[in-house]
């Protein structure tokens, strides 16, 4: 497998600590096109709507996506080191598209710039939409642009993996609309934390040799799935796992910033990558060429430590 130390573009501007919902079925390959087809028809439509200007019928009837996940529990800003990070969103709105985000902890907590392509927004409320409406105008929060011409919203934030409610103003209509958000904690990367969050291969106590182990995805529009249980490889106290998707229309993955290439065999796209740890979700990106143009999207994967079995 290729790999290469991704640069990223904004690391030049802000000095970053690094960056950082559903099947678990392995599917058959007759279904592989039908998958193919229906999670680039999902995937399109997500992002025509994400571009379109809000409307108050498109607010009606918009999408609205889950956020979080089942079992979440809330992590504060004593769980992580000071320094600022960049984090993952969850919307409950597809109209609410957040291009990034980036977290700042302090000893006075958190916030973090949410930051928008468009223009759309003139103003966010940290509440509900019927709370926006009758809020003081000091209590709402106006963007400032940035270098690329963004919309830069600075948020407070209560904690992470917690529901928090949040308005946004038109610009258009003047409408004040409700959305969920969810800051994931498992988008961070392992140096933002005070303490260890997972099991690692030499915690475990695992020997090198091969493995299997089961393995759960989450994230992008959830049509897609990889096989499980998947392959597992342990040597120096290190391990690496082959991820085998339901479509070949991956070409690559990005792991702690590393950007791994595929194998591609039999309908599948398959990809060697580092497991940084067990049972905790974490945090990859996967390419996908089935639209248009190539798309980057983000997902977990949950390596189950009780699942682990010798390869014979």
């Amino acid at each position: 497998m290729k790999k290469r130390i991704i640069a990223l573009s904004l690391i030049s501007t802000l000095v970053l600590a690094s960056c950082g919902t559903k099947n678990n079925s392995s599917e058959q390959s007759s279904t592989t096109a039908a998958t193919t087809a229906a999670e680039t028809t999902a995937e399109t439509t997500a992002t025509a709507a994400e571009s379109t200007t809000e409307t108050v019928t498109e607010h009606e009837t918009a999408a609205q996506n889950e956020v979080g996940f089942e079992g979440m529990t809330e992590v504060g800003a004593d769980a992580l080191n000071m320094g600022n990070y960049y984090v993952s969103v969850d919307s409950s709105s597809s109209m609410f598209k957040i291009a990034d985000c980036i977290l700042h902890v302090s000893d006075d907590g958190m916030n973090a710039d949410i930051i928008i392509d468009s223009k759309s927004y003139d103003a966010l409320f940290m509440g509900t939409e019927e709370d926006a409406k009758n809020a003081a105008e000091a209590d709402l929060i106006k963007y400032t642009e940035n270098k690329s011409g963004q919309s830069v919203f600075n948020v407070p934030v209560e904690a992470l993996d917690k529901e928090i409610q949040c308005a946004a103003l038109s610009a258009k209509k003047q409408e004040w609309y409700g959305r969920t958000l969810v800051f994931r904690a498992d988008s961070l990367p392992d140096t933002a934390f005070r303490e260890q969050r997972y099991a690692t291969a030499e915690s475990l106590g695992l020997k090198d040799g091969k493995y299997s182990i089961d393995v759960k995805l989450e994230g992008g529009s959830g049509k897609a799935s990889i096989s499980s249980p998947a392959e597992m490889t342990v040597k120096s106290g290190k391990a690496t796992a082959v991820i085998e998707w339901s479509s070949d229309k991956y070409d690559k993955m990005v792991v702690n910033y590393l950007e791994y290439t595929p194998e591609t065999a039999d309908g599948h796209s398959k990809f060697e990558i580092p497991v940084s740890g067990f049972d905790y979700r974490m945090h990859v990106q996967a390419e996908t060429t089935a639209m248009s143009e190539p798309h980057m999207i983000d997902y977990t994967i949950y390596f189950d430590s009780a699942s682990i079995k010798e390869s014979e």
